[in-house]
């Protein structure tokens, strides 16, 4: 098998079998992504303390890629801080776009690498707004909540 089968296979694994996929009880913090172009839309659901993020989780009706990218996310989100949720964000971003590498500490080398599965979207910039509504979603929850969109 190769690389890009083995990638194929782990997106259609999270996209059929999504990790994390319930409302969360009791959130301290969630945001909703929509996604007028493809009618994705997502809720992230979160639960903070100690500065880290304890639970984390999604809800909501999208393509394979969309739903795909939210239950990667939520398995990497878990335990880290707001400012190691940025950076792998950015990261995040900048592979599926083809953007400058953006600079991981190596603690979080790990988790950067199990986000490539998706890195293939780069090859598809109309499914880039698919690949990151989830974590934009995670961006408005972490800074309180509300609504964001990709247009």
């Amino acid at each position: 098998m190769d690389l890009p089968d083995l990638y194929q296979d782990i997106i259609l694994e999270h996209a059929r079998h999504p990790r994390n996929f319930h409302a969360l009880a009791a959130p301290c913090q969630s945001a909703h992504g929509d996604n007028p172009f493809c009618g994705d839309n997502v809720t992230v659901y979160l639960r903070a303390g100690g500065g880290r993020i304890e639970s984390i989780s999604f809800q909501g009706r999208g393509c394979a890629i969309s739903t795909a990218s939210a239950s990667l996310m939520t398995e990497v989100m878990h335990g880290k801080t707001p400012q190691q949720a940025a950076l792998l964000f950015a990261d995040f971003r900048a592979q599926i776009t083809g953007g400058a590498p953006a600079p991981v500490p190596p603690e979080l080398a790990g988790d950067a690498d199990r986000l490539a599965p998706l890195t293939g979207v780069r090859a598809y910039p109309s499914r880039v707004k698919c690949a990151t509504l989830a974590w934009h979603a995670l961006e408005a929850a972490l800074r309180g909540g509300g609504t964001v969109t990709t247009e």
